[in-house]
């Protein structure tokens, strides 16, 4: 059994139009979404293992903003081929993690992440799925699993659709707690 977790990144600025595009940071509803989604994640046991990061400043810092526990637990891999990467990339990536791994976490892009995550669907959570398929926001979080030994197994409509997970939802939860 593996588990697979795709995030888009959080929220981005827009403020200085002459940054080039990787080079855009978080503005401040990202870097309050990440240490939500960081949150949600421990309280889940959905630490992963291994963490395939996109070089870009904006994933780059939601990874940092999700907590320590991933910047320890959890090998990163940052691949300046996951920035804006295709379905197709992110496929070939995920066949390269190393079998140690069992819960592996891609934070990218869209449109890739959406599209491999829409590509990925095979059963599962149907509800979870139409959200997705209406929109992947910033920091929204898909949960695979794929009943396989190895990455290399996995195939576009393989994946069980555990759950899709948006911070505004998490937040939402929050104040409604509070």
């Amino acid at each position: 059994m593996k588990t697979l977790l795709l995030l888009r990144h959080a929220k981005s600025s827009w403020a200085d139009p002459g940054r080039a595009d990787h080079d855009r940071e978080l503005n401040r509803r990202g870097e309050k979404a990440a240490p939500f989604m960081g949150r949600y994640l421990r309280q889940h046991e959905l630490v992963p293992d291994l963490i395939w990061c996109s070089t870009a400043a904006r994933a780059v810092q939601t990874l940092g903003l999700l907590g320590r526990d991933f910047a320890t637990d959890a090998d990163v891999i940052y691949n300046e081929d996951l920035y804006m990467a295709s379905e197709r990339v992110l496929l070939e990536s995920l066949h390269h993690t190393h079998e140690d791994a069992k819960h592996v976490m891609f934070i990218g892009h869209n449109p890739g992440i959406e599209i491999f995550a829409q590509s990925l669907y095979g059963s599962g959570n149907i509800e979870a799925r139409e959200i997705m398929a209406r929109k992947y926001p910033t920091c929204g979080l898909a949960h695979f699993e794929f009943d396989v030994d190895h990455w290399g197994e996995i195939t576009p409509g393989s994946g069980r659709l555990i759950d899709f997970i948006k911070v505004k939802d998490l937040q939402a939860v929050k104040i409604s707690a509070e």
